[in-house]
């Protein structure tokens, strides 16, 4: 049975087009998963294997939070559907920061963010690096209510991840004696504090754009407002 929130523009779960829209992400993410098999890239056997790397993280969180979507789908249940909106506050801006951070780096110089000798086709690339945040999107604009989130928790929730990716890839470091991205070993301490706390912040503000264009999308005016003035307190 099709359930829709009064302020959300598709029925969601439903086992019409939001289960579509759900496979279709899971089908995309797992090809992507399925491209690591066959490429495992450099020493695929290192500690962390390929979850030193925040984009196969964010990755598993976006196949992940599709499945509890589509489970919802097909099952129509709001507890699962729940579930899958409150991973998304986390994993869509983080698939966001992602995009931002990979596609940045790259324009200036694409071995800031891999080793020279491995080189992505444009498809696969374009399936690690945008195809999540796309879907996040989507999923958020036409089939998830609006989020509730304010600047502050966000922020928390940003600084968190960020500090405990940190501490993963220094332990990481401490194995290996690599880091997983290269421009991580060109910069010191001290810059790369200032890179976690820099994409923080990003992952704060696309949380509060992706709030904006959810009101602007569905026509909700408070809602952009309080993108706009994420630090307004009631």
């Amino acid at each position: 049975m099709a359930v829709r929130h009064a302020r959300q523009r598709l029925a969601s779960p439903s086992r019409s087009l939001s289960a579509i829209i759900h496979l279709a992400g899971i089908l995309s993410f797992s090809a992507s998963f399925g491209y690591l098999t066959v490429n495992p890239g450099p020493m695929p056997d290192s500690y962390g294997g390929q979850f030193k790397f925040l984009t196969i993280i964010g990755l598993a969180a976006s196949l992940l939070t599709f499945l509890t979507g589509f489970l919802a789908d097909l099952t129509g249940s709001a507890r699962l559907f729940a579930i899958k909106n409150r991973l998304s506050v986390g994993t869509a801006p983080l698939e966001v920061l992602v995009s931002i951070l990979y596609w940045g780096l790259t324009a200036v110089d694409k071995t800031l963010v891999m080793p020279p000798e491995v080189a992505l086709p444009f498809l696969p690339d374009f399936g690690f690096h945008a195809m999540p945040a796309i879907m996040l999107t989507i999923d958020l604009l036409l089939l998830s209510p609006p989020w509730t989130i304010r600047a502050y928790p966000a922020m928390a929730l940003s600084l968190s991840i960020a500090f405990f990716y940190w501490i993963w890839i220094e332990w990481c470091f401490s194995k290996n004696g690599w880091r997983p991205y290269p421009i991580m070993d060109l910069i010191s301490t001290w810059q790369r504090v200032i890179l976690f706390v820099v994409s923080a912040s990003l992952m704060t503000g696309s949380t509060m754009a992706l709030k904006w264009l959810y009101g602007k999308v569905n026509g909700i005016e408070e809602l952009k407002e309080e993108a706009k003035h994420p630090l307004k307190v009631d």
